[in-house]
């Protein structure tokens, strides 16, 4: 085997390993962002530039100092949300309102950032990638029935959509089903 021929072995060598690491390193942020993923790919026109500002996300998320909740707050915030899921009854916009103000304050009980939406959701988006998609889909329905736009229909999917992402703050489902002994 010539040297030309050894370099060119160890060029390509070297060539396949670089796109292998690319490749996982892509496949490794399309399987923990999810839908996430395709969304932020679109918002910058490529993989190159959505993949770094997902990074980005997660460095910024390792920096959190994120807590689990103890018993009692959780069987408080169960009680809240049951409390929104009574409210819908008799004011579906209002329960909304709490709906999303709920989850707003778990969020930020958990360690999570609440200034403002976009930055609360690039923040859950580095562990709640699967139901951050509720969390969009409920908020913008929040905003329309800020403007009067939004249908009781949609006000109940709103709700539908905040119990998603509240449930996995939580760490348990916030309607806990009876026992049936």
């Amino acid at each position: 085997m010539s040297t030309t021929q050894v370099l060119v072995l160890i060029l390509v060598v070297i060539v396949l390993g670089v796109a292998g690491w690319f490749l996982f390193r892509h496949q490794r942020l399309r399987r923990r962002f999810g839908s996430e993923y395709e969304k932020v790919v679109a918002e910058h026109s490529g993989f190159l530039g959505a993949e770094r500002e997902l990074r980005e996300r997660e460095r910024r998320h390792g920096q959190l100092r994120l807590r689990e909740l103890d018993p009692a707050a959780q069987q408080r915030y169960a009680q809240a949300w049951q409390d929104v899921q009574a409210q819908f009854v008799s004011d579906p916009a209002g329960a909304v309102v709490a709906g999303d103000e709920l989850v707003t304050r778990l969020a930020a009980e958990r360690g999570y950032p609440t200034e403002n939406f976009d930055d609360q959701a690039s923040y859950l988006s580095v562990e709640h990638a699967r139901t951050l998609g509720h969390y969009r889909d409920a908020h913008e329905i929040y905003l329309r029935g800020q403007r009067g736009e939004a249908d009781t229909e949609e006000l109940r999917q709103a709700v539908v959509h905040y119990r998603a992402l509240f449930a996995e703050l939580l760490g348990t489902d916030p309607v806990p089903t009876p026992d049936h002994d």
